[in-house]
């Protein structure tokens, strides 16, 4: 029989084996960034501006680093603050294999427009905010 004192230790070591296989199937199963083909990128991202959905945003964006979550947030925060609305987006040159994604819309009575570099890899379609490379 074991004593108390190994017995909470047990325990103890069970508890961190289980975390520690928790946290690597969660990670194991993260989906991959992006879209599964361009045109569900054109409507995901369209959606994820038009409803200032920074967690949407956030998954179809090919961001370096651990910051995409901030990114998102603060992008979708200024759409906010400038009022924009009637989001489009068009995948160009061409809608099946787009390198770049043009997102137009109105804020405060003026137009804008401004391309985004489109990514594709391992089958996934992200939008990169940084200039777009003929």
């Amino acid at each position: 029989m074991l004593s108390r004192r190994n017995a909470t230790v047990a325990v103890a070591v069970t508890v961190g084996v289980v975390w520690v296989v928790a946290i690597t199937l969660l990670i194991a199963h993260q989906p991959d960034p992006g879209a599964p083909s361009p045109a569900a990128l054109r409507d995901e991202l369209r959606t994820a501006l038009a409803d200032r959905d920074s967690d949407a945003l956030e998954a179809l964006l090919n961001y370096p680093g651990s910051g995409a979550s901030d990114f998102a947030d603060d992008y979708v925060a200024v759409l906010g603050d400038e009022d924009v609305r009637a989001v489009t987006v068009q995948l160009v040159p061409d809608e099946h294999a787009p390198t770049r994604a043009v997102v137009s819309g109105v804020t405060r009575g003026s137009r804008f427009t401004y391309s985004l570099a489109v990514t594709s890899e391992e089958g996934r379609w992200t939008v990169a905010f940084t200039p777009p490379i003929p």
